[in-house]
């Protein structure tokens, strides 16, 4: 690796960090960069989940005073999270990867509608995973949790954006309560999927160190940061990018 490339990692650590803290989406930027100094596609996606994991666990850490969501319901979320994750990492590593690629856009425009239309769709309705949730919410918003977590181990491109729809879905409004549960679910589902890939041998390490370096960075001040902007700000943003991830995808699918 050349001190060019390095460089230019670190830089797409910080930008990929701080996107997952605000928004999610940050392999929107880290993956391609690894792609682009040459790590092929799956040892790319495995570094690009360990490394941008690192920049979620520190955007959790500043989000920690935005949590609001009973254990009772924190759990279950955790638990298929996890679950999901280890499934979702095994399913890239023993399936063409190019046949996702051509799925991906269509999830990710269905994730970026339902976050638009979440709210609308909550309207009246007592969310899923609040201090009322019902056993039958709770349940149904785990299962959600597990679709989402598998989508996150295999590949995890924008995966913040399609847990932020699932909790807009399922009744939760405050944008910042939004990103703190998502970045625990996000520290939960990509930190076993990097485990599975570290034990597989399907991480590049010195581009991983380097990636590491700056998603911390970029994942800690990206959400001390987002916390001080009006929450309709942030919802544009995520709606922003989770529009142009789409014609992105689109356009590396089927062009």
């Amino acid at each position: 690796m050349t001190l060019e490339h390095a460089i230019f990692l670190f830089v797409a650590g910080i930008l990929g960090g701080a996107l997952n803290a605000v928004a999610g989406g940050g392999s929107f930027v880290a993956f391609p960069a690894l792609l682009f100094v040459g790590v092929p596609p799956i040892p790319a996606n495995a570094t690009n989940t360990l490394a941008l994991w690192t920049g979620v666990t520190a955007s959790g850490g500043a989000y920690r005073n935005r949590l609001d969501v009973p254990t009772r319901v924190l759990l279950p979320l955790l638990v298929t999270g996890l679950a999901g994750g280890i499934i979702g990492a095994f399913l890239l590593l023993h399936t063409p990867a190019h046949t996702f690629m051509r799925v991906l856009p269509w999830l990710m425009l269905g994730a970026t509608l339902l976050f638009v239309f979440g709210k609308k769709l909550a309207r009246g309705r007592v969310s899923s995973v609040g201090h009322e949730a019902t056993a039958a919410a709770i349940v149904g918003a785990s299962i959600f949790e597990l679709a989402v977590a598998l989508y996150g181990g295999y590949f995890g491109g924008g995966m913040g954006i399609v847990n932020l729809a699932m909790l807009a879905a399922v009744g939760m409004t405050d944008i910042h309560a939004m990103n703190a549960l998502k970045s625990i679910l996000g520290v939960a589902i990509n930190g076993v999927a990097a485990a599975v890939f570290v034990v597989k041998g399907a991480i590049y390490w010195p581009q991983a160190i380097v990636m590491i370096a700056g998603a911390l960075v970029g994942g800690y001040f990206g959400a001390h940061y987002a916390q001080k902007l009006p929450q309709a700000w942030i919802r544009g943003f995520v709606i922003l990018v989770g529009a142009s991830m789409t014609a992105y995808f689109f356009v590396r699918a089927y062009a």
